[in-house]
C-alpha cells in the first residue's frame, strides 16, 4: 500500500508521497514513488505513483525509453493532456500485458501526472488503470492515490484553489502524518515537492525521514493542537 497526494493550487503544485511498498512483521521495503522528467526552461513533469510496483516501474521505464527511441514522448508532446494521454496507454500496455501471463495478480496501478509546460498553466491529473484520467480544476484542487481515507477530512477542509503553497505543504503533510499513525503499510521517508507556477525547472524532491526537525514539529503543532481543541469543545449535554 501506499499514500500520494497532490495539490493544484493558483500558486502552483504542492506533491507528497511516501516510499513504503510492503510492510509485514519482518519485511519492510521502500522504492520512491515520484519522479521527476525535465526540460529546464520549457518544462517539468511530476509523476507520482501507487499500486503493483512491477507496474509502475515498468510504466516509468518504458516512458524513460520512450525518451530516447521514440518520434512523440512525454518531454516533446505540445501539452501535458497529451503526457497524460501517453501514459495512460501506457498503463494500458503494461497491464494487458502482464494480466495474460499471470492470473489472479492484480497488476493495476494509479499515477497522478502534474506539472507545466511552457505556454500552459500548471495541471494536475489523475491516470486509472484503464487509461482514462481526470483533471484537477478550481472545484477540485487536489487527489490521492493509495491509501487516501485517512488523509482526506485535513484535505476537504482546509484546501481550495487560494492556499497559499506554504500552507498547502503544511496541510499535505498533515495529510500524510493522518495516515501513517492509522496504517502501517504506508511509511517513512517522505518525498515532498513545493512547485512555483512558472518555474519551469526541477526545484528538487526534498526527503523527509524519521528525524526531520521540521515534519516532527509540525506533527506534534497538529496533534497538542486537536487536543487542545477538543478539551475546549462546549459539552454536548
Amino acid at each position: 500500500m501506499t499514500y500520494c497526494v497532490a495539490l493544484k493550487l493558483r500558486e502552483g503544485l504542492v506533491l507528497c508521497s511516501d516510499s513504503r511498498t510492503n510492510a509485514g512483521v519482518d519485511h519492510i521495503a521502500s522504492f520512491r514513488k515520484l519522479s521527476v522528467f525535465d526540460i529546464p526552461g520549457d518544462r517539468v513533469i511530476f509523476l507520482q505513483c501507487a499500486g503493483n510496483l512491477a507496474s509502475t516501474q515498468s510504466v516509468i521505464n518504458i516512458l524513460r525509453h520512450g525518451i530516447q527511441h521514440e518520434e512523440r514522448h512525454i518531454l516533446n508532446v505540445s501539452s501535458l493532456f497529451e503526457v497524460a494521454e501517453l501514459i495512460g496507454r501506457t498503463i494500458r500496455h503494461v497491464i494487458s500485458r502482464d494480466e495474460g501471463q499471470n492470473q489472479g495478480i492484480d497488476f493495476g496501478c494509479n499515477i497522478l501526472v502534474s506539472g507545466q509546460i511552457k505556454g500552459d498553466e500548471p495541471s494536475l491529473f489523475h491516470v486509472y488503470p484503464q487509461g482514462n484520467f481526470i483533471e484537477a480544476t478550481e472545484d477540485t484542487p487536489y487527489f490521492q492515490i493509495g491509501e487516501s481515507k485517512y488523509g482526506k477530512p485535513i484535505l476537504d477542509r482546509v484546501i481550495t484553489w487560494e492556499t497559499p503553497l506554504a500552507k498547502g505543504i503544511q496541510c499535505a503533510l498533515i495529510s500524510m502524518d493522518s495516515t501513517l499513525r492509522s496504517n502501517l503499510s504506508v511509511g517513512m521517508p517522505l518525498d515532498t515537492i513545493s512547485y512555483p507556477a512558472n518555474l519551469l525547472d526541477n526545484p528538487g524532491i526534498r526527503r523527509l525521514d524519521e528525524n526531520d526537525e521540521h515534519f516532527l514539529k509540525l506533527r506534534t503543532a497538529w496533534s497538542d493542537g486537536l487536543k487542545n481543541l477538543f478539551n475546549e469543545l462546549p459539552e454536548f449535554f
